[in-house]
């Protein structure tokens, strides 16, 4: 049976969404099932989709046929981590984990320490947290080496949820599969997985080193594998910066499965709420912090919003209540903690919340036709627009990170003088002229070399004589 055959059969033969592990070669993705980018957002490309994963792609995620340039092969390599599935009793659960399955992602050990331990034995603890958030743990683990159950079983109720078929393109890392997606090779056989391993979620390689191919070991750290770096000097939106769809439906899952249930005070106002509730909201705050049109396109945009909110009633005390809970579930989620991005955020919060109280009133007519509203950062507090106090040397890594030329060759504004302006530079000048636009900078020129070799300019401390002899050897040459 041949790749294409594979790929192109009737539907009616394909029992399940599936992707085909062509041998030493690339993953084909069956057409049903979506590809995001790390942020959630979808990833496109002619049918049939062919992942790399020898980790040598030039047009990453997607297959160039290096791997036959390569020489890459898939087989499993004797060193793995051996496939053993151990079991760990706890007060309410037993927890599974097999070691020979985990990629080290670290979601267990990051948002849930005090029960997953890091170099330590035993590993995992399962009475040192209550129960839902063990089940949020495990259905969190992208590689499917953790279980859980209520006797001495995996329960495939409490481990895996029901998703929608997708490939998420993790940043740097391997490609998180999750619904229950059907791996095969590429005459239809059942790819199998390690003991205890989810049938429902787990992680590819794509780095090319896998120990335990097709499966990722977490051998992308090792490599140092790294995705192409996107332009330096581009703001990232508020929605990036939190980490996209997958971490704002991370912190409102948390909020409505771990604080609205057993709340008094609002609980009562999602109690017929719509099971993909949390999906709806996480897609709302994509749209409005820059984000694709999530809400829009999947639900109806701002009037489909408003609508939920008509004839709630909604209390100042319930607002308030909301309001505090949501900032806690960000917290939990693990979303950014920097003072820039937390002023974004709570004041969008705070203002939403109350935009959504005064529609909820008994006489509101809000108004019709309006856009969903977009969040940007606040009062030019963006990411680098400040020095940190308790940051690395910021000079030393602009340092490391510039390209000088050679003596004998020309300064070129975009390669050795924009690199030079931080962010932070950049806002405290843009209400007189823009440190990252060649024209501007020309035309002030003079009066910015002044400063700089005066030692005034930035204004939290001079220039080492490297970079003001560098604007100067532009600046001279500038007409």
């Amino acid at each position: 049976m041949t790749q294409d055959s594979l790929i192109h059969a009737p539907r009616a033969a394909v029992q399940s969404a599936r992707i085909v592990v062509v041998r030493d070669g690339p993953y084909v993705v069956d057409g049903s099932i979506a590809v995001v980018d790390h942020l959630g957002v979808p990833v496109t490309a002619p049918a049939p989709v062919r992942l790399c994963r020898c980790g040598q792609s030039q047009t990453k995620p997607f297959c160039d046929e290096s791997h036959v340039e390569r020489g890459f092969t898939d087989k499993k390599d004797p060193r793995r981590v051996p496939d053993k599935l151990d079991t760990y009793e706890g007060q309410q659960a037993y927890v599974y984990d097999n070691r020979g399955t985990c990629a080290h992602s670290g979601f267990c050990t990051d948002r849930l320490n005090s029960v997953f331990h890091v170099g330590q034995e035993p590993f995992v603890s399962p009475s040192g947290a209550r129960l839902d958030d063990l089940v949020n743990a495990v259905r969190r683990c992208p590689s499917g080496a953790l279980g859980i159950g209520i006797g001495r079983a995996r329960d495939a109720g409490l481990s895996d949820t029901n998703r929608a078929p997708q490939i998420e393109v993790s940043r740097d890392g391997p490609y998180r599969v999750t619904g229950h997606v059907e791996l095969v090779d590429e005459f239809g056989a059942n790819i199998p997985q390690n003991a205890g391993a989810s049938p429902e979620h787990f992680s590819l390689c794509r780095c090319g080193s896998s120990l335990n191919k097709p499966f990722c070991s977490g051998m992308h750290w090792s490599v140092a594998f790294h995705d192409p770096v996107g332009d330096p000097m581009h703001e990232p939106t508020l929605f990036e910066w939190a980490g996209g769809y997958p971490a704002l439906l991370d912190m409102t899952r948390i909020f409505y499965s771990r604080h609205v249930p057993g709340d008094s005070l609002i609980g009562p106002l999602f109690a017929d709420m719509a099971p993909d509730h949390p999906e709806r909201v996480a897609a709302w705050l994509s749209e409005v912090f820059g984000g694709p049109r999530f809400y829009s396109e999947r639900y109806g945009g701002y009037q489909r919003m408003v609508s939920q909110h008509l004839g709630k009633q909604i209390t100042p005390e319930q607002r308030a209540r909301w309001a505090t809970l949501m900032l806690q579930s960000a917290g939990d989620a693990g979303l950014p903690s920097d003072p820039e991005f937390r002023a974004a955020f709570v004041a969008y919060i705070e203002w939403g919340s109350r935009i959504a109280q005064e529609n909820s009133g008994g006489n509101a007519k809000p108004p019709p036709n309006m856009p969903v509203p977009r969040w940007w950062w606040v009062c030019n507090a963006t990411p680098g627009s400040r020095p940190s106090a308790t940051a690395a040397d910021e000079t030393v890594e602009v340092e490391a990170s510039l390209t000088l030329p050679n003596a004998d060759e020309a300064v070129r504004f975009h390669d050795h003088i924009r690199p030079l302006f931080r962010p932070m530079d950049r806002n405290s000048m843009l209400f007189a002229f823009d440190l990252w636009k060649e024209t501007d900078v020309a035309m002030h020129r003079q009066q910015i070399l002044l400063r700089l070799r005066a030692g005034t300019m930035p204004c939290d401390g001079a220039w080492p004589d490297a970079r003001v002899a560098l604007f100067e050897r532009w600046a001279a040459d500038q007409p």
